[in-house]
């Protein structure tokens, strides 16, 4: 694996944060609807916010694109009008800098569902610490803060770990990541650790 990033790789990286940019604003709306459902069903879909970064990580395994990943897609979502207005740059910051921790820990050299599901793991404790600062959690019962809690944790691995992890196998079956890297056999049985 080549360590530094190339002109592809992130015009690559962008291309895939567009896309989930457009993803993250029609998600919002998606995550008001389920709000009054109550047992925090919004927050069990909450990791959609964070799979720009597994997801381009996946695909390019290269050192900072899981951050370039989540600031672009949350650029993106910004610039067609977030109802969270600036605030969603510096989540999509602070989000995508947690997740790099964790490929980090690994040095970049594992690909698999636990290395993404800790990603994922990452990214909700960055979420975590930013609304704890906005101030409104710590205002939950301790019962309401736990299941808040597991759901976003849970939601997070399932979403930005389990069906990233699927995403991407997909698309290595179909080829169109060797346009990107080459798919060999290893990088593909990387993914089924």
């Amino acid at each position: 694996m080549q360590k530094g990033l190339k002109l592809a790789d992130i015009l690559t990286t962008i291309v895939i944060s567009v896309v989930f940019g457009i993803v993250y604003k029609l998600w919002g709306p998606f995550y008001y609807f389920v709000k009054p459902f109550g047992l925090h069903i919004d927050q069990f879909i909450y990791g959609m916010w964070f799979i720009a970064a597994t997801v381009a990580f996946l695909i390019i395994r290269k050192p900072g694109v899981a951050l370039l990943a989540e600031i672009a897609a949350s650029s993106g979502e910004f610039i067609m009008g977030s109802e969270w207005g600036l605030e969603v740059l510096l989540y999509g910051v602070i989000q995508g800098l947690f997740a790099e921790v964790a490929f980090a820990a690994f040095r970049y050299k594992r690909f698999d569902l636990f290395v993404v599901s800790l990603a994922a793991i990452g990214s909700t404790i960055g979420s975590l610490i930013m609304d704890f600062y906005k101030g409104y959690i710590e205002a939950l019962a301790p019962w309401n803060l736990a299941l808040f809690l597991i759901a976003r944790f849970v939601g997070a691995i399932l979403i930005s770990g389990v069906f990233a992890s699927s995403l991407v196998k997909a698309l290595e079956a179909t080829g169109v990541t060797q346009l990107v890297r080459s798919a060999a056999k290893e990088d593909f049985d990387q993914l089924n650790r």
